[in-house]
């Protein structure tokens, strides 16, 4: 997935973007019908949930056709996209039946493993990173035999990951519509035409569905909808971002998805300490900390929507070059200063968290990472606070 193209030459992913936007909001509809039908309908029995009458939450299924379909005519599948493609119907058929008939979590976790597996067997397989302890070793660090268990702990976490955050109308698919943009537009500055068709579908397929499911919703995307989103985002950072951008920083994957993965690991670490289950749900994710200090869910949503779109922007740093680096560094610390003061964070503090980054920066890697891993940090602080208001 790196072959080069004219950068004007972006027809393709235009109406990528365009189709698949259509196809999920026209699928959309009829997905509801076939949500009562089966019976996929969540029914508020406990304080996790925000919505008060049942509501069908099937409507991942119209952003998986609507992607596939899309994918189907503007990309030319080769091996690695031919086995996301497998992986993504096994996780949606999955999705189906526990948005139905809900399935024990352990055995969603060996078919999330299975497709995972799948996906690798087709070559999605993350063999390197550049090394983020410069003082320690090579440039690069190869995993070698670890490349495989290590694909997929990162393609189940992330998959996992989004499906956490999908408790408030709207917000694991703006969340996935941002880091698929985000991943849309920085395939286009590296010249990665398939992998902006990809994206392209996926950031269309999420906006199709939007007006659905944003507050009040009126159809959920269910395990069906965030399991796809967080499988596709994983699987297509492995074969464009770890695979071409990696080699510039490791960090570039983990900030765009930054907001879900620290989410789950917050909330995991907090039942943890607590002697909980670490997989039983609870009020402990970032969403319902919002919540609980006085914002509606659309304050909430978007409050986290402007924390994506800011990790967004520092990760896009980070491959972008000359004046484009310097506006969206200072759009970063423009969106991170409004975050600090929405939130009651002390700016003083970031500041310091900032200024730390820099420092490891520009004594281990060069001036010119100094600023898109330093706001990076930054943001990472900021969401730390958030999470533990």
């Amino acid at each position: 997935m790196n072959e080069m193209f004219d950068r004007t030459s972006v027809l393709p992913v235009i109406l990528a973007l365009g189709v698949s936007m259509l196809l999920s909001f026209g699928l959309t509809p009829l997905v509801k019908r076939l949500a009562y039908k089966i019976g996929a309908v969540d029914v508020p029995k406990d304080r996790r949930r925000m919505h008060s009458h049942p509501i069908p939450r099937l409507g991942g299924l119209a952003i998986f056709v609507g992607f596939v379909i899309t994918v189907l005519l503007f990309a030319q599948p080769d091996r690695q996209l031919r086995g996301i493609l497998l992986g993504a119907c096994l996780i949606v058929a999955v999705g189906v039946v526990d948005d139905s008939h809900p399935l024990g979590a352990g055995i969603k976790f060996i078919l999330q493993i299975v497709a995972a597996l799948i996906a690798v067997w087709h070559g999605v397989v993350i063999q390197m990173i550049s090394n983020p302890l410069p003082f320690i070793g090579g440039p690069y660090w190869d995993f070698g035999i670890m490349a495989v268990p290590i694909t997929v702990i990162w393609i189940v976490a992330v998959t996992n990951s989004v499906n956490l955050i999908d408790g408030l109308d709207g917000l694991a698919d703006g969340v996935s519509t941002i880091a698929a943009l985000t991943m849309l537009i920085i395939a286009l500055l590296m010249g990665d035409l398939k992998m902006a068709v990809i994206c392209a579908a996926l950031v269309g397929a999420c906006v199709g569905f939007i007006p659905y499911n944003r507050n009040p919703a009126k159809i959920f995307m269910g395990d069906t909808g965030a399991t796809f989103l967080g499988y596709m985002l994983a699987t297509v950072s492995v074969t464009g971002l770890f695979k071409l951008y990696a080699m510039i920083s490791f960090i570039v994957p983990f900030i765009i998805l930054g907001f879900p993965i620290y989410d789950t690991a917050s909330a995991f670490t907090r039942r943890i300490l607590k002697g909980q289950n670490p997989m039983k749900a609870d009020r402990s994710h970032t969403h319902h900390k919002l919540i609980d200090m006085g914002m509606n869910q659309k304050q909430a949503v978007a409050t986290l929507y402007l924390v994506a779109i800011v990790l967004g922007l520092c990760a896009v740093m980070i491959v972008s070059t000359g004046y484009m680096k310097v506006v969206l560094s200072i759009a970063a610390l423009a969106g991170t200063m409004f975050l600090c003061l929405l939130l009651g964070v002390p700016i003083a503090v970031a500041l310091a968290f900032s200024a730390m980054a820099a420092l490891y920066n520009s004594e281990f890697l060069s001036v010119s990472t100094m600023a898109p891993t330093s706001f990076a940090a930054l943001d990472s602080f900021t969401i730390m606070a958030i999470s533990s208001w």
